[in-house]
């Protein structure tokens, strides 16, 4: 009796059917690939998006109970003590920062505030009324042309060291106000109202006085 055989060799038909099935299978993985690949990037520039926008809060304007922080330097970001005031100056620059939220306001750069500290005895009597211990906070923006007011140099006109905006040489004395003593400027700075509770300073209330320049910068 003739024992029964049996061909292992697959026919060509057999073996194109499975090349078409194993390619089918391995686009499939391709596709499956490359879409969670394009979410995940998609995913991640949505991220980064989110990442550049400027938080709630941060253009408004300063508000009563911000707390303020350095605006440059080693120490931006970190919050200003009354110790961190020289006597006389110069003035340190600083940012409104919201307690409840930590949202630091500088979105907007008419936000930036020069905080001094001077002799009570230097002071008229409206700017020594709002100084807490000879201490006082102005716009850091010029009324001229909306240039960042830098410098505390001595005045052109007197032997006094003033607040001077570089761009076009405006003078403002914060003794009197920031009144303009020199310089095109057509009005004093705006002026802020502080608080001081514990060595740790924070605003009072709203700008006093318009903050910005009347021309472009």
């Amino acid at each position: 009796m003739s024992r029964a055989s049996f061909n292992t060799t697959p026919s060509s038909s057999e073996s194109t059917a499975e090349s078409e099935v194993d390619a089918g299978t391995e686009q499939t993985r391709r596709t499956l690939l490359l879409g969670a690949l394009a979410t995940t990037a998609c995913l991640g520039c949505s991220t980064q998006t989110r990442a550049g926008e400027d938080p709630p809060g941060s253009d408004e304007r300063p508000q009563k109970g911000d707390l303020l922080v350095f605006s440059e330097g080693d120490q931006e970001g970190k919050l200003i003590t009354a110790a961190d005031l020289p006597a006389g100056g110069p003035p340190v620059h600083a940012w409104p920062k919201d307690p409840n939220t930590s949202v630091v306001r500088s979105a907007s750069r008419l936000n930036e505030i020069l905080i001094i500290r001077l002799d009570p005895a230097e002071l008229d009597e409206k700017t020594r009324a709002r100084a807490v211990d000879g201490i006082l906070a102005y716009s850091a923006i010029c009324s001229h042309a909306g240039c960042p007011v830098t410098a505390w140099v001595k005045s052109d006109v007197g032997d006094k060291d003033v607040f001077k905006c570089m761009c076009h040489n405006s003078e403002y004395d914060p003794r009197e106000g920031a009144q303009v003593v020199f310089g095109p400027a057509p009005r004093r700075l705006a002026a802020l109202p502080l608080a001081l509770a514990d060595g740790s300073l924070s605003v009072a209330g709203n700008f006093i006085g318009k903050v910005g320049g009347v021309q472009p910068g």
